[in-house]
């Protein structure tokens, strides 16, 4: 069995070559039951720093990010329904709110995808067709516990019974499930499901290791067939089966091609950038990512992702994050206070993939204060102040106040953790440990810190004594010209030092850096990671030329977030704006409003 499925998986790689110099990365599509949270955030903003990554690494190639919503299903009708608006409008309502939020996140994406999109639909069809023809599709009666909330089926070992009252409820999620009887299509699952184990067990594939052993565990058992329909009276919203108007296409399997229809598919261009890099996707689609995706795929005789990035949840002072809670992390409201870069930053320095993050706003003020404000900004505004560098340039470095600078512990700790910068980030960025990025450039920006304070660069700025005769005025003068060199070596190694910490932070906070490297006066085509090895800790000569700041653009990088008592212990702010509603309900609730009020009057 393992031979065949070697030769299968081998045999895919023919059809679907992905072309040199391109990377190809996805996020979920995001279901449009409710308005955007932290944690859709979260997937965007990973997504977008591993595309912003290579990009920085190679220019060259050519990035695809794409993002987009999830529009089909059961949900989105119910949700409309409660609404009292078109399902097409709120839709349209919802996905513009991810639309504006990740653009004013920073997300770089080339795609924002609708599975409402004609082009979509093109591409369900015709993969359908697909798996139809080559005899992994057929029509049977089906039974089962199908859960609304998580538009899945479940087996019996998935459910918990509620014995007081006989109601079932997902063991995973904890929502309600209904027995259901009804004639759809079936996907053969059990015949694709060794060749699943294969991809999963070929290594590299699911990150982190944690989320690949569980992956196996669920396939461990044999897994039934599982349907991709669902009859077109209980749900109608959704994208009708080819030749089959009595059948609806399954909204999971719908909203997974909308990575192929990115690409391009079903038009042969989309080879270009299949398979994807990397799909982030959060712990909780797991199932349907690592197990249903790549059956699909390998069913029609395309090859699975190169890598699924499993990250897990965020909770909110310690407690899981739900609606029913009343604890639902809005972007926009949150923004408000810690701005989206810090918002982005906090999420990328504070999420571990295989463990749930904690979001809390005590420790958000405290990491966006002394990070950014503090540890970054403030060294920035030093270096540049007026009072130590008049002339407002980035100064040349001075060699022989180098090697002299050099032989202080503090520069030899800021000269050694530049050294180990670009190795050790590029293995973090790597293993997707942004984290761990963070940490690195932290640590060298406090030695950057340490080494500003032990210099005493405001010492330097004071003119030597005057003195009207003789051999004391050369030897003023020389002490002078001294004296300002090393000021001017102080600055430029501590410029360095903020040039290449921005640098390497652009994929995590990239419209701060780009402030950060405005100010220093870099060319756009020096901010790339090749140019890491352009400083004074790792050149051969030290010599170069000072070139004046941008005296448009502010040397505050971040300002403190100051807030009163009361406000730090409200906690995170949670409240979403409502969704938008028609006109005649407005007009509904403005008379009942009239009527409430003529009632009180009398």
């Amino acid at each position: 069995m393992n031979v065949m499925v070697i030769n299968n998986l081998s045999s895919l790689r023919r059809y679907c070559v992905q072309a040199s110099g391109t990377f190809y990365a996805t996020t979920p599509i995001f279901y449009v039951n409710a308005a955007p949270h932290i944690g859709h955030l979260y997937s965007a903003v990973i997504a977008d720093a591993l595309s912003r990554y290579q990009r920085l690494r190679q220019p060259q190639t050519q990035v695809h990010l794409c993002t987009g919503t999830d529009e089909h299903g059961t949900k989105i009708q119910q949700a409309a329904a409660a609404q009292s608006v078109p399902v097409a409008q709120y839709c349209d309502e919802i996905s513009g709110r991810y639309r504006q939020v990740f653009k004013e996140v920073g997300i770089a994406n080339t795609d924002f995808i609708r599975t409402t999109e004609q082009r979509h639909k093109q591409a369900v069809a015709q993969f359908w067709r697909t798996l139809h023809k080559l005899g992994h599709i057929y029509s049977a009666a089906y039974s089962g516990w199908y859960c609304v909330s998580d538009e899945t089926f479940l087996t019996d070992s998935q459910l918990r019974l509620d014995t007081a009252t006989g109601a079932r409820f997902s063991l995973e999620s904890g929502h309600p499930v209904e027995w259901t009887e009804e004639t759809n299509y079936m996907f053969r699952l059990s015949e694709i499901q060794e060749n699943v184990i294969y991809w999963v067990k070929k290594g590299g594939h699911v990150r982190p290791k944690k989320f690949e052993k569980i992956l196996l565990d669920m396939l461990s058992e044999s897994l039934p067939d599982v349907s991709v329909s669902r009859p077109a009276n209980r749900v109608h919203w959704a994208i009708p089966v080819p030749d089959d108007e009595t059948q609806t296409v399954y909204v999971w399997l719908d909203a997974l091609i909308n990575y192929l229809t990115s690409a391009g598919y079903p038009d042969k261009k989309y080879r270009k950038f299949w398979p994807p890099n990397v799909q982030v996707i959060g712990k909780d689609i797991l199932k349907f990512h690592g197990i249903y995706w790549p059956a699909f795929l390998i069913a029609a005789g395309l090859e699975p992702p190169q890598q699924l990035f499993v990250h897990s949840h965020w909770t909110v002072d310690g407690q899981k994050m739900s609606k029913s809670k009343h604890n639902v992390v809005d972007p926009v409201a949150s923004a408000k206070t810690y701005t989206m870069e810090g918002l982005r930053y906090f999420l990328l320095r504070e999420g571990v993939a295989h463990s749930d993050g904690n979001f809390s706003h005590v420790k958000a003020l405290r990491i966006l204060n002394s990070e950014l404000a503090d540890t970054l900004g403030n060294l920035l505004s030093r270096a540049c102040a007026k009072s130590l560098n008049p002339q407002q340039v980035y100064p040349r470095l001075h060699a022989v106040q180098v090697d002299d600078l050099l032989r202080m512990d503090a520069a030899k700790r800021l000269q050694d953790a530049l050294q180990q910068i670009e190795a050790r980030c590029a293995q973090h960025y790597a293993d997707n440990n942004f984290y761990l990025v963070v940490d690195t450039v932290i640590s060298t920006l406090h030695a950057a810190n340490n080494f500003f304070e032990t210099s005493r660069p405001w010492e330097l700025k004071r003119p030597a004594a005057a003195v009207t005769t003789g051999n004391d005025v050369d030897a003023a003068n020389t002490q002078n010209i001294e004296n300002f060199e090393r000021l001017e070596t102080i600055i430029a190694m501590t410029m360095d030092t903020l040039r290449i910490c921005g640098i390497v932070l652009q994929p995590i906070v990239p419209q701060l850096c780009g402030k950060l490297l405005d100010k220093l006066a870099v060319p756009q085509e020096q901010r790339l990671w090749r140019n890491l090895d352009d400083c004074f800790a790792t050149k051969s000569s030290n010599e170069n030329v000072a070139r004046p700041l941008d005296v448009h653009t502010d040397a505050v990088l971040f300002r403190r977030i100051l807030l009163k008592e009361e406000d730090l212990q409200a906690g995170p702010p949670i409240k979403s704006p409502p969704v938008p509603q028609t006109k005649e309900k407005m007009k509904q609730k403005q008379k009942e409003k009239t009527a409430k009020s003529k009632t009180a009057a009398q």
